[in-house]
């Protein structure tokens, strides 16, 4: 690593303040003071409340908080605010911290053909606010670095920090599984991490009723063996119900569920907590490992937080001192 490329600024929108404040501590860098603003009418602006002329300023902002009475949309928007309010306070750099991108799940067309890509509107949004860098956890799809043109994409990758959490804390599994096929190749990399067997689940959507699966179809062997699944996003959580229930229907035993982004919308929880039920009557272990950028402060002594706070701190000491996010991430 080089000097640093300008003095450091951490900055957070209300929301993100709780995590930005962990992600300081790693880095033995308090938060800049700031606040936000919301009108009666709902329009809002963020204040920062100290000089960051010249800094190279990282906004971070939690998209998903649960229990939150604000939408994805309006923490998105206070999120650029505070971007704005960066660069009118003459920041040099600014780089936008969002461990949750929104929209990553809409980076195409899926049978419709009047429909936007709100992953490409979001990032033409970012760069027109002015944001030089975009960081986010285990993006949806990769490729959406294609939408950014001036801007820096990094999706970090989060696999190694958080399979030595799962090796550590006792969570590893004979077999490691997708929800689909598509998130086959997340699975692969933690089964190579975990040195563990890898099995498959082909997922059929009904993409005419949102958060539907109409059924789940085993690629391998699970007889009587643990498995765990991974996937990047679990938001309803009805694919791992499918997933879970097709596994034991094969003679699966105890299961892990775990994910990058544990969203938990609607009746997730209720279906975990089934799940659970379930398999105890079988006998069985289920448990379930987020991430801590998202909390879930009522979740059941069954559930497992993977803190990844000092990660973020390292990519962003790197990231200021014009080093490698990929070697952040190995360390």
């Amino acid at each position: 690593m080089g000097a640093p490329r300008a003095p450091l600024c951490l900055l957070a929108a209300a929301d993100g303040l709780p995590f930005a404040r962990t992600v300081g501590a790693e880095l033995g860098h308090p938060v800049t003071p700031s606040h936000d603003t919301w009108f009666a009418c709902g329009e809002a602006k963020h204040v920062i409340e100290a000089n960051v002329r010249g800094n190279d300023v990282y906004v971070v902002q939690q998209t998903v908080v649960p229990g939150s009475g604000r939408s994805i949309y309006d923490r998105l928007m206070m999120a650029l605010h505070a971007v704005d309010a960066a660069r009118c306070a003459d920041a040099a750099r600014v780089t936008l911290i969002l461990p949750y991108l929104p929209g990553s799940r809409q980076d195409k067309r899926k049978n419709w053909a009047r429909e936007g890509v709100s992953t490409g509107l979001f990032a033409r949004m970012f760069e027109a606010a002015g944001v030089d860098m975009v960081l986010t956890i285990e993006p949806h799809n990769e490729a959406v670095v294609g939408c950014y043109g001036r801007s820096v994409f990094e999706g970090i990758s989060i696999t190694r920090a958080f399979a030595r959490f799962l090796d550590a804390e006792g969570l590893r599994r004979d077999c490691m599984a997708s929800t689909d096929v598509g998130g086959l190749e997340m699975a692969r990399a933690f089964a190579a991490n975990l040195r563990c067997d890898l099995v498959a689940l082909s997922k059929e959507r009904d993409y005419s009723r949102p958060n539907t699966v109409a059924r789940s179809t085993l690629l391998g062997d699970v007889q009587g063996r643990s498995v765990m699944i991974i996937d990047d996003i679990i938001d309803t959580a009805g694919s791992v119900v499918a997933a879970v229930e097709t596994l034991w229907e094969h003679g699966a035993t105890d299961v892990v569920v775990g994910a990058a982004h544990l969203i938990l919308s609607g009746p997730a929880w209720d279906r975990l907590h089934r799940l659970r039920t379930s398999a105890e009557a079988r006998g069985y272990d289920f448990r379930v490992v987020g991430v801590s950028h998202i909390q879930h402060p009522e979740a059941p002594a069954w559930y497992h937080e993977f803190q990844v706070e000092p990660l973020l701190a390292k990519i962003i000491r790197s990231v200021n001192t014009r080093g490698s996010v990929r070697a952040a991430e190995e360390r």
